[in-house]
């Protein structure tokens, strides 16, 4: 490997923020002591981000520069500021950096890797892009560990919507496609379908297929918002938990090409005022280590 190069990573940064983002990022549902720790884990996954994702740097730079942010988050270097930020805050509540150094995984996988075989391949590539961070999320509230099967389906689902809804940017940008190769070759199309201004009837198909699939992933966090103790935090999930069931609806029918996707304000709204007509109806539940879900009342 070459020299380290001169700039650090802020130097690639997008000018994206909380605010670009698909889903919330720590809404005002947090609670004000957590908000600053779970902002210090946002903005290293999208400085991170922004290091994968860069149209001019070389991948020999970028993995250089993921390495820097490696090593100031195990605490092996101060080189990057905010993996040793994160670094300080994870610390001083007495919180492992292990969902940081696993995303960290997946952001390498993305300079490396541009296509995925099949489903399993991108689950497994979910398990390190997505589920730290829920699971950070999880840690920062102190809630526990049994929570994490239905946050890995959620965050899993999270993931999927947003590479159905950016396919055609994903390709035409940085020449990456999660949509699983095998998939494309049933349905009798390839990558370069993407290419279009519109969705083939088999690019089509395979979208709305793997739409229909995700939906199974959120029939499995449904659940999720409920195993939660901290209030505001609940609330914050079953939100995103409807949202995502919404969009996910709207993926299985809908060609993302050339129709619109993402929620306008006032249907959001519209999904908020669901989210708490199912939160009062519904109980809470204590996952335990067994799997086994108590219920209590709402």
């Amino acid at each position: 490997m070459s020299a380290a190069p001169d700039h650090i990573s802020s130097d690639l940064a997008s000018g994206k923020g909380s605010k670009d983002e698909n889903f919330p990022v720590a809404s005002a549902l947090i609670a004000a002591r957590h908000r600053p720790a779970i902002f210090a884990f946002y903005r290293f996954a999208r400085t991170a981000d922004d290091v994968a994702d860069h149209a001019t740097a070389s991948a020999e730079e970028k993995l250089e520069l993921l390495e820097q942010m490696r090593a100031s988050l195990a605490g092996e270097s101060d080189a990057d500021a905010p993996s040793a930020s994160l670094r300080d805050v994870l610390r001083a509540r007495g919180l492992s950096p292990q969902h940081g150094l696993d995303l960290l995984t997946a952001f390498n996988r993305d300079v490396t890797q541009t296509r995925y075989a099949d489903w399993d391949e991108l689950m497994d590539y979910c398990r390190y892009s997505a589920a730290p961070v829920g699971r950070m999320v999880l840690d920062i509230h102190g809630e526990p560990g049994a929570t994490w099967p239905a946050n890995d389906a959620l965050c899993a689902a999270l993931q999927v919507i947003n590479h159905l809804q950016d396919c055609g940017e994903d390709r035409r940008d940085l020449d990456r496609v999660y949509l699983p190769l095998a998939d494309l070759a049933t349905a009798g199309t390839s990558v370069e379908a993407l290419d279009q201004p519109r969705a083939s009837p088999e690019l089509k198909s395979v979208i709305n297929a793997l739409a229909r699939r995700t939906q199974g992933l959120l029939a499995q966090s449904r659940p999720f918002a409920s195993q939660i103790s901290s209030r505001r935090l609940r609330a914050e999930v079953a939100f995103i938990q409807r949202v995502a069931e919404d969009l996910a609806a709207r993926l299985a029918v809908r060609d993302p090409l050339s129709e619109r996707v993402h929620h306008r304000k006032l249907e959001l709204a519209g999904l908020a005022g669901s989210t708490l007509f199912r939160l009062l109806g519904e109980p809470r539940r204590i996952p335990t280590p067994a799997g086994r879900i108590v219920d209590l009342a709402p």
